[in-house]
């Protein structure tokens, strides 16, 4: 709702949370000198690790769930508004190449859609309603896992989003910049990392989006590692789209093996490009197809297909 009727109440909540306090003692920073503001703000960055470091046993836990979930062939969503609603969308896009994740797999939904990636869409984050709208647009299933994500913890599009999904039995996850928020008592999963006030007084892309980006990296990632995305910590289902990602793949496959240039280049024409199937050519001298056959039996973990190759 925009009526001026609920302006007063809109304030008042704002005064209460921990990311919008203001900071008298820079209230004149805008006099400094342009190396002094840096060192303020790199200073407040520093200490955005160490509030995520304080919520690692639910973020483990809420990994955990979503891997569990995806592995059954459910979808990890995102879905914010502004700020958070990009971050989501931004950790979505990086999955295929990184991950080879198939289409959709991985969802960014923000607030007012694509055009929201850029520009204000006014009054898309008010906005409960359009939250269902987007998760009914995916079809979604009690497999699937929504993470809602809202520095302020009390966003309608990220609360609604969560709350639709959990009445439909999907995970659910919210993550918050605030204590005691509504998005995180709405989900399963809440994780609130307090970041505090940030520099510019209200301005949650600085300390409160960087611990988004923080979770939201872990989140992905580690999922990832549970499915068996990568071997170690090499991106073994890398899609090498362009000659960079091919120099990679090789190099991968290098320090996965330990095989000359010539072996990796058979091994890799052998099996079209794809690195995992390379890497296991080379391990359990075994041809592609076979390779293929491990690695789907295998549910695509590297290491379970060597271990079958060798046994």
């Amino acid at each position: 709702m925009t009526s001026t009727t609920h302006h007063p109440d809109l304030r008042s909540q704002l005064e209460t949370l921990t990311t919008e306090a203001f900071r008298p003692e820079l209230a004149e920073i805008d006099q400094s000198p342009t190396l002094d503001i840096a060192r303020v703000m790199n200073g407040e960055d520093a200490a955005v690790a160490a509030a995520v470091a304080e919520r690692l046993p639910e973020i483990a836990a809420a990994v955990a769930a979503i891997a569990a979930r995806m592995a059954r062939g459910g979808r990890l969503i995102y879905a914010g508004a502004g700020t958070a609603g990009r971050l989501g969308v931004l950790d979505a896009s990086e999955c295929p190449p990184t991950f080879n994740t198939a289409p959709g797999q991985v969802v960014g939904l923000i607030a007012g859609g694509a055009e929201a990636m850029v520009t204000s869409v006014e009054g898309a984050e008010d906005s409960a309603e359009l939250a269902r709208a987007d998760l009914d647009a995916l079809g979604l299933t009690a497999d699937d896992s929504v993470v809602g994500v809202s520095a302020s913890g009390r966003t309608p599009y990220a609360v609604g989003a969560v709350e639709h999904a959990r009445a439909r039995g999907a995970l659910t996850v919210g993550l918050a910049c605030n204590r005691g928020s509504a998005l995180a008592a709405a989900a399963e999963h809440g994780v609130e990392v307090v970041t505090g006030p940030e520099l510019i007084t209200g301005s949650t892309r600085l300390k409160a989006g960087t611990a988004q980006k923080l979770v939201l990296n872990m989140i992905s990632t580690i999922t990832m590692i549970r499915l068996g995305k990568t071997y170690g910590n090499l991106m073994v289902d890398v899609r090498a789209s362009n000659e960079k990602l091919r120099a990679r793949s090789r190099r991968i496959v290098a320090l996965a093996t330990g095989a000359p240039d010539d072996a990796i280049e058979r091994a890799l024409t052998a099996t079209d490009g794809e690195v995992k199937h390379a890497i296991l050519t080379l391990l359990a001298d075994v041809d592609g197809p076979t390779a293929a056959r491990l690695l789907e039996d295998s549910g695509g973990h590297l290491r379970a297909a060597l271990a079958a190759a060798r046994g």
